[in-house]
């Protein structure tokens, strides 16, 4: 199959799940087709499908990543403050490292909002499907929502990571407070640990609360930092960070933090 044959079957088969789609016509254009295909993906359900469906959809997935270009952690230069840390800009699905770090929702199991650009969303879309399956099995055997500040980790399915690791971050609806700063601090306390724990020597995290959940940037770049070199000073798996940063503005936060 080509990619355009296999973007086709891919719809074809999810439209056919939900007689209100039955209606749907399925554009000519390449970029239309694939946010249809990125749309049905992001709303639909946590349940089964066909194996025909996943090995098609993986093989479409991991030549649209290689098409995208991936990234060598282990070849991004190190900061001139710290050999162990790096400051990269650039989309975490893209990278080639042992575990990246999903700034999730509660519920765990995705962004439900099509084609949104939330790294949530980002990262289910171009992991497939399995990735919302697994969170729903994980959700339905720990039975009650994800507290703010702890993680999971899961397989990463189609991207160039090995691990996800999935927190989450507090949301910010008023002035920040200490437990707003201690929460986050967990969020990377829990995503080391759990990494270490697993075997992951390398780790990127992206900018944990700082986008919908409204935690100032400046501050949560502070305490990632400390938190994370606080880590590795006394922990020998994790021998590698990433902070990557999508913005101009928290790329130059984060390298004023380590000058």
């Amino acid at each position: 199959m080509t990619q355009a044959e296999r973007r086709l079957y891919l719809i074809r088969e999810l439209l056919k799940e939900n007689p209100r789609y039955e209606n749907i016509e399925v554009p000519a254009d390449q970029e239309q087709q694939w946010r249809l295909l990125r749309s049905l993906m992001n709303v639909r359900p946590s349940m089964p499908i066909s194996d025909e469906f996943l090995k098609i959809q993986d093989e479409y997935l991991q030549e649209l990543i290689k098409e995208r270009g991936i990234v060598d952690a282990n070849l991004l230069p190190a900061t001139a403050a710290d050999p162990r840390l790096v400051i990269w800009k650039g989309d975490i699905t893209t990278l080639k490292i042992d575990a990246i770090v999903n700034a999730a929702n509660s519920q765990m199991e995705g962004c439900w909002l099509p084609c949104h650009d939330c790294i949530d969303n980002c990262i289910h879309t171009y992991s497939g499907i399995q990735l919302r399956l697994y969170c729903h099995e994980l959700m339905v055997k720990q039975g009650h929502e994800e507290p703010t500040g702890q993680a999971k980790i899961t397989p990463a399915f189609n991207l160039p990571a090995k691990y996800i690791l999935h927190t989450v971050g507090p949301i910010i609806d008023h002035a920040l407070t200490q437990q707003d700063c201690d929460l986050l601090a967990s969020c990377y306390d829990s995503c080391l640990q759990l990494a270490a724990a697993n075997g992951c020597q390398s780790i990127a995290f992206c900018c944990i609360s700082t986008g919908v959940f409204r935690f100032p940037k400046d501050k949560a770049a502070e305490i990632a930092v400390s938190r994370v070199k606080k880590f590795l000073d006394r922990d020998t798996i994790v021998k590698r960070v990433v902070f990557n940063v999508f913005t101009d503005a928290d790329e130059t936060i984060y390298r004023s933090l380590l000058v």
